[in-house]
């Protein structure tokens, strides 16, 4: 415990309190991660090099894989060594502003190029004779510029106005990160205008993202069941089922987590969607855009044949 009026200068990451067995279960989660960074990266090398999958959609999908490497990067280490330590991890003041920064940043910029996916799967639908003059270079260019700007520079007040609170009740943090939920906790400050304002804030970038890609999929699903053809229905739903997966997977989480008045939840409840959110979700990333994608398989398949054309030679 601290003493009253003074503020930590360092936290101590409780993460999963338990026995043994529990550690060696959770330190699976070191292959989970390993497998997450082999399938996006996996993912980001075919889309530069397979000139099948140069398109918007598949341009918007690197980034994507790139997010996801990054948010797992971000958490993952950092848990896993907490695992191999005895005790409580200590992390300074310095090194929780950017983990909790770096991660609320990366994933508003992914939320809003989930958006720009699902207004792009619109136009290929709905509009698909001026699909390579709407969705052209300079345009996908601008969007990804625009998502990276607008998550890195939209969390700068957020974790500003976390860290300026005074932490005088305790310094120990009781999850596996800087869980801002947890630090809102600690602190001694009367913190339910900051929670307020930290609420609308999630309310505008999920909703915000989510808003389009409910209106883009409404017209979506209006234009396929107008098609004649049961192939040709099928066909059309498969170019967005993958992303549509990845919207219901990632916004579902993201809404039990962060849109809720009350950021001081219960740490269990923090723990666990944290975990779905920094772990499982982009570990499913890469199966949910490859498995259900002919092109991405068939790209999958022709490095394969490269590589084993390579290791004959």
């Amino acid at each position: 415990m601290l003493r009253n009026h003074s503020s930590a200068t360092e936290f101590y990451l409780l993460g999963f309190p338990g026995s043994e067995e529990l550690h060696h279960i959770l330190f699976a989660f070191f292959f989970i991660y390993v497998v997450t960074l082999m399938g996006n990266t996996v993912i980001i090398v075919i889309v530069c090099v397979n000139k099948r999958l140069q398109s918007p959609m598949y341009f918007f999908l690197g980034h994507l894989s790139v997010l996801e490497i990054l948010v797992t990067t971000i958490i993952v280490p950092v848990m896993l060594w907490g695992l191999l330590l005895p005790g409580m991890q200590t992390m300074s003041l310095t090194a929780c502003i950017a983990q909790l920064f770096l991660y609320l940043a990366v994933g508003t910029t992914e939320f809003a190029l989930l958006g720009a996916m699902a207004v792009d799967r619109f136009v290929a639908i709905c509009n698909p004779l001026r699909y390579n003059i709407i969705m052209n270079t300079r345009t996908c260019n601008f969007v990804v510029v625009v998502s990276w700007v607008f998550g890195f520079l939209f969390q700068i007040w957020p974790v500003y106005a976390t860290f300026q609170l005074t932490y005088c009740k305790s310094n120990v943090v009781n999850n596996f990160f800087c869980d801002r939920g947890q630090l809102l906790k600690l602190s001694c400050n009367n913190t339910l205008f900051t929670e307020f304002i930290l609420f609308l804030m999630a309310i505008f970038v999920l909703f915000g993202s989510l808003i389009p890609t409910i209106v883009s999929y409404t017209y979506i699903i209006s234009t396929i069941l107008k098609i004649p053809s049961a192939s040709g229905r099928r066909k059309a739903f498969s170019t967005c089922a993958s992303h549509f997966t990845c919207v219901v997977i990632g916004y579902g989480s993201c809404l039990f987590l962060y849109v809720k008045p009350n950021q001081t939840q219960a740490a269990e409840y923090n723990r666990v969607v944290s975990l779905m959110v920094s772990v499982v979700t982009p570990f499913l990333n890469p199966f949910i855009f490859t498995l259900r994608n002919d092109k991405v398989i068939e790209a999958l398949w022709d490095g394969v044949k490269r590589c084993s054309q390579l290791f004959r030679n």
